[in-house]
């Protein structure tokens, strides 16, 4: 709720500091002494547009500050939140507005500057102003399908829509980039496959290029390898060669053996004997396997005419697609692989695509469903509101009103996360007029009972904590100022409310009634707001009966009615 506004220097109000409590409260004064210009201050301080002529003549700047008191559950601190505008939720709420005489403004919440519009926003989740020129609360007709979820209570329906239609876009936004990074994959992917196929039918190896030019060189020397093998053959194998040299010798030593006795003990000269005979066997042994390593040798050279030209072609082959990839050959099996990889993050994108695209048809389907049973609720509840409007219109001399509710359905695709209708609340306030937008009613008396009429029958449903009401009562008095005084304090009680009257059936309503002043000082008119107490009051609304001179006759009837 408003508990204080401060207005300084704003046209005719030099200083002004008011406090406001629960319930109905009333404005009231004159014609001409200035109520507009406290209405004015309010806006301002609620994010209206700023304008220099409100800075009063002769001062350089003027400035409006607004104090509200809320709940922690009222929606301004999430949006605060939102904006991340560091208010702590158990604070005062103060909005602040300087206008200089220059038309620059300033706005700032709790001595946060913010821009204009982050304050109207503000403004608007705070207090509602019905009047002739006013663009917000019901005259806003976005505003209208809130109105009516809250009227049939279809906030848990609404909250399911809402989920739905989140999932659905995220999967929408999910499937879009995976087709994008398929799309831009496309080419790449044809280039993968064939640099993968050409890997698969080389199908390189680890060392693989070392073994083969050690091939390729001994191939290419094969030739000479064998006449040397052949020669070191001949060596070994012709007669006299070193074996039958070798086995002579041992035959001349075993025979210089058997010269000495067995049973004596070796000689020095017999042990040197016996040493030298070991090693002549030794490499006996050492030449029979020197000459089968050569036959082995011959052997493993007896080659394909074609093998050198096979492993020629597959090193030329190989060196080629490592030029090609701008890597070393002994790198290739990594390029396999790595392409292999590639190519397969590519396969489970398709599958992804696929997956994707099942998900976005099911959220799709899951909105539809919750849009649908949403609307159709809607269209149940519309009908109840437009009976209960109605009978709110017939007190308000506005019996022949007719009011609708108009609900368009669109396509799913059109949807949001509010479902799938559009809600605007039509009327026809007078008989012979087309219905139409409620914001076309062009007097301010009946836009304000309207508002009044649907306010009272969303009691406790919908809006702001604060309600102001402007012009309500133009052109009305007796049982309709009654009536709307009635309604009024109908809706005070789940409310603030705030009226601008001439009506003193409206005023005695009021909890608290103000009057505004317009005097003269040193020339210059001021206006002032008083708070009145009960025998101000009733000579208040005495005047507002009798007009310029108040009888007694009107000081009863002011005190009846406040009774």
């Amino acid at each position: 709720m408003l508990t204080e506004l401060s207005i300084f220097d704003v046209v005719l109000i030099d200083r002004l500091n008011l406090s406001f409590g629960t319930g109905l409260t009333a404005m009231t004064g004159e014609t001409g002494a200035g109520k507009s210009i406290v209405l004015d201050a309010l806006g301002l301080a609620l994010g209206a547009r700023a304008d220099r002529s409100l800075v009063r003549a002769g001062c350089k700047q003027a400035q409006v500050v607004a104090v509200f008191s809320l709940e922690l559950e009222h929606p301004v601190w999430a949006h605060l939140k939102q904006r991340d505008i560091d208010v702590e939720s158990n604070e005062e709420l103060i909005l602040r507005r300087v206008v200089t005489s220059d038309g620059k403004s300033s706005g700032f919440i709790n001595d946060i500057r913010v821009s204009a519009s982050v304050l109207r926003e503000i403004g608007n989740l705070l207090v509602e102003i019905h009047g002739q020129h006013d663009g917000r609360g019901l005259m806003d007709s976005r505003t209208h399908i809130k109105a009516l979820d809250a009227f049939g209570d279809l906030e848990v329906l609404v909250a399911n829509c809402a989920k739905s239609f989140q999932n659905w876009v995220t999967a929408k936004k999910q499937a879009d980039l995976l087709e994008r990074q398929a799309s831009s994959d496309s080419a790449e992917q044809v280039y993968l496959q064939e640099a993968a196929n050409e890997l698969d039918r080389v199908d390189p190896q680890p060392g693989e290029e070392q073994s083969l030019a050690a091939m390729r060189n001994l191939l290419m020397q094969s030739e000479q390898l064998l006449t040397d093998i052949d020669r070191s053959r001949s060596q070994l194998e012709n007669s006299p060669g070193p074996s039958d040299q070798i086995s002579t010798a041992l035959r001349s030593l075993e025979t210089a053996l058997s010269r000495f006795d067995p049973g004596e003990a070796d000689l020095p000269i017999q042990d040197a004997i016996k040493r030298t005979h070991g090693a002549l066997e030794r490499s006996l042994l050492e030449l029979d396997e020197a000459h089968l390593a050569l036959q082995d040798a011959a052997q493993s050279l007896s080659v394909d005419p074609n093998q050198l030209e096979d492993a020629e072609e597959r090193l030329f082959a190989l060196r080629a697609l490592a030029r090609k990839h701008k890597v070393d050959v002994d790198q290739l099996p990594n390029i396999r692989h790595d392409l292999t990889q590639r190519l397969q993050a590519l396969e489970n994108l398709e599958q992804a695509q696929i997956d994707a695209a099942r998900k976005v048809s099911g959220f799709r389907k899951s909105y539809e469903k919750a849009a649908r049973k949403l609307s159709e609720k809607r269209r149940f509840c519309a009908r109840k509101l437009d009976k209960a409007i109605l009978q709110e219109l017939a007190p308000l001399r506005l019996d022949k009103a007719k009011f609708e509710t108009r609900i368009e359905t669109l396509d799913v695709e059109a949807g949001g996360p509010s479902g799938i209708d559009r809600v605007g609340f039509e009327i026809s306030a007078n008989p012979g007029t087309p219905i139409g937008p409620l914001s076309s009613i062009a007097s301010g008396g009946e836009l304000s009972r309207i508002s009044l009429a649907i306010k009272v029958s969303l009691v406790g449903n919908s809006g702001p904590g604060m309600m102001v009401f402007d012009e309500i009562d133009q052109g009305v008095g007796g049982a309709v100022a009654d009536a709307v005084g009635r309604r009024l304090a109908t809706l005070s009680k789940n409310s603030q409310v705030l009226v601008i009257t001439h009506s003193p059936q409206v005023a005695a309503r009021a909890a608290m009634q103000f009057q505004i002043k317009k005097s003269e000082q040193a020339g210059v008119s001021v206006t002032d707001v008083v708070l009145l107490n009960d025998i101000e009051r009733e000579e208040e609304i005495a005047r507002m009966l009798a007009g310029a001179k108040i009888t007694n006759e009107a000081r009863d009837a002011a005190k009846a009615l406040l009774t």
